[in-house]
């Protein structure tokens, strides 16, 4: 909430007017400046990052409880994002306070503090968590690699103490042949005789086998030592191997703790920013959608923060009959307790309190509304179904699988006379997954739009909630889909030739920031995209050359230039295939028939989605060698 407004004293002719009091907003601004000054006058490494409990978080927030809490959270330390962020977060707070301390006083009586820029707060919020949750990604690499590790010198040890069995083996039976064997056998020098010396020298041969056994049983004995002595190596590798496992996991599980109280720190002022930084606009009805929706989440977030009610964090709405001062049980049609979440009042009725680690999840997957559709990206920039979900949660600070049925598994199943706004929702037997927003609105990213947008409740939707306790099984697969669909919502592919309008765009009106690069100057629809890098990788291992591109997306003033420099050659503006980003122009030998680059593309292209449509091959209505599509699309 806005600081209180601090009156400055009346003036009296000819004297100085004293300087007023900092307001509490202001003293906690320069506090934190002055903390980030000295250190950043530290040295490197002589700051150790705190570690904060994912379960609890502690706040300095002047922000009120809802009024029926009679008594105020405990208080403490303020999130360390907000330390870190300062530049971005505090340089509107900086000015006015360094004004209050160094200058007098020259507002009028009554006049207002400035306050904090929650945009700027939201953008450093932004950066903090995406620079932590690329921490943990690497860190969940580097603990799949340690594991290959642990379970390579698993290996090692097994075959290691497969050798000491077998060297033990071997000096077990030498010893127990040693030991059932007489006294001449085992020394049969003692079977000289001085009268019969004929006999020495076979006396002396056997002596002479004897002692070669003895030296073979040596030999085996040190075998069997070395054998234990490399099998304890190998175990002492495999401890340390284990111990990196566990080091890594400590690590990720402090760094997402830390992630987590993070997003619980956020205040609302900036949830309510965070959620509309990065959105690509849609097209037409598209935009109107995703836009009602930011704007009905940003109006709920505004209303709790008018109420003054603080969410608190999912470990504190976990159990709704422990729930904290001045909340009250969230109650479904039927009367039940919904656990995850609670009730407060804003005015006089009562309006639903999600956990912190949700509201940053929402308001973090809001922002990537109009975003383009690449399966399996997971962000920051292209998203599918499950990476859209995954990535979201992981900056409320949760780690989830990948995939839409692997979330179906690893969370917990609410009924749909439950369903909360975060909750996820699976379709389409685990093949699709998306964020619910309360009504009939799911936001997911869909191979269907190719992009990042809200649409309405599946049919067969279930439910699942991320932030109560994890079952202690993982939940049932979900039964087989029978809608044809693919992931995400991908449609069958088409036996004929298609359209190539998507996403609800006109030709030559798509945002660049909707479609993926593939050339500096060049982008392509972000699945056309993907199969161009694919032949593009294939063509310089053919060639030892990059595969050589002159146009791609064409916008509609490039279709109109075009058309005025060429008009033999351009198609008239507004049809063509480049405007829908799924048309390339080659060139480096692609460009004429019959070169072996021209050659080569016929027969490898098709095999990464892009043909030389029919009225452009040779002989055809219009050949042009140079120009290729991605898939069979209608003219």
């Amino acid at each position: 909430m806005p600081a209180p407004r601090t009156t400055a004293s009346p003036r009296t002719t000819g004297v100085p007017a004293p300087r007023r009091e900092l307001t509490a907003r202001e003293a906690e601004a320069l506090r934190a400046l002055l903390a980030a000054r000295a250190a950043a006058g530290a040295p490197a490494g002589a700051r150790p990052r705190p570690t904060r409990p994912a379960t609890g978080r502690t706040r300095t927030s002047t922000r009120r409880r809802p009024a029926a809490r009679p008594a105020p959270r405990p208080t403490g330390t303020r999130g360390p994002w907000r330390a870190r962020l300062l530049v971005v977060g505090l340089a509107t707070l900086l000015v006015p306070v360094l004004t209050v301390l160094l200058a007098p006083a020259t507002s009028a009586p009554g006049a207002a503090t400035v306050p904090g820029d929650p945009a700027g707060l939201a953008l450093a919020a932004r950066s903090t968590l995406l620079q932590d949750a690329d921490a943990y990604r690497r860190l969940q690499t580097e603990i799949t690699g340690r594991r290959a590790a642990v379970e390579q010198a698993v290996a090692a040890e097994e075959g290691a103490r497969a050798a000491v069995a077998a060297e033990q083996a071997a000096v077990g039976a030498a010893a127990a042949d040693l030991y059932r064997a007489s006294a001449l056998t085992r020394m049969p020098v003692l079977g000289l005789d001085a009268t019969a010396p004929a006999g020495t020298p076979d006396v002396l041969y056997r002596q002479a086998l004897a002692d070669r056994a003895a030296g073979d049983r040596e030999a085996a004995v040190a075998r069997a030592e070395r054998a234990e002595a490399a099998a304890q190596a190998a175990a002492a590798r495999v401890a340390a191997a284990r111990a990196a496992v566990d080091s890594a996991t400590a690590q990720a599980r402090s760094l997402l703790g830390g992630i987590r109280a993070t997003a619980g720190d956020l205040g609302l002022d900036v949830s309510v920013q965070l959620a509309a930084l990065g959105t690509v606009p849609a097209a037409g009805e598209q935009q109107a959608r995703n836009a009602a929706a930011l704007q009905r989440w940003q109006g709920h977030l505004t209303e709790l923060a008018t109420a003054g009610v603080e969410p608190p964090s999912a470990a504190e709405l976990a159990d709704p009959a422990a729930l904290p001062e001045g909340f009250s049980p969230a109650l479904d049609a039927a009367g039940q307790a919904v656990p995850g979440v609670a009730w407060a009042v804003a005015g006089n009725r009562p309006v639903t309190v999600l956990p912190a680690e949700t509201v940053a999840a929402v308001s973090s997957a809001l922002a990537q509304a109009g975003r383009p559709y690449v399966a399996g990206a997971a962000g920051p920039d292209t998203y599918d179904c499950g990476g859209l979900v995954a990535a979201s949660f992981l900056l409320g600070g949760y780690a989830l699988p990948a995939t839409a049925a692997g979330q179906w598994a690893a969370a917990t199943v609410v009924p749909a006379s439950q369903l909360q706004v975060g909750d996820l929702v699976v379709s389409d037997g685990g093949l699709d997954v998306g964020l619910y927003l309360g009504g009939d609105d799911v936001l997911g990213a869909s191979a269907a739009s190719y992009q990042v947008g809200v649409r309405s409740m599946p049919a067969d939707a279930r439910a699942v909630r991320v932030t109560l306790p994890a079952p202690a099984e993982p939940n049932a697969p979900l039964p087989a889909s029978t809608s044809g669909r693919g992931a995400c919502g991908a449609v069958p592919a088409p036996a004929g030739p298609v359209s190539p309008a998507w996403g609800g765009w006109s030709n030559g009106r798509i945002p660049t920031a909707a479609l993926c690069p593939v050339a500096r100057g060049h982008a392509l629809r972000c699945d056309a995209a993907a199969g161009y890098a694919g032949l593009a990788q294939a063509y310089q291992a053919a060639f030892g050359t990059p595969l050589c591109i002159t146009d791609s997306y064409r916008s509609m003033a490039a279709q109109v230039d075009a058309f005025r420099r060429k008009p033999a050659l351009a198609a008239v503006p507004g049809t063509s295939n480049h405007g829908w980003a799924l048309a390339v122009d080659l060139c480096g030998g692609i460009n004429v028939a019959g070169t072996p680059q021209w050659t080569w593309m016929t027969q490898h292209a098709g095999a990464f989605g892009f043909v030389n449509p029919d009225w452009a091959r040779p002989g055809g209505e219009k050949p042009e060698p140079w120009h290729w599509e991605f898939g069979d699309l209608v003219d």
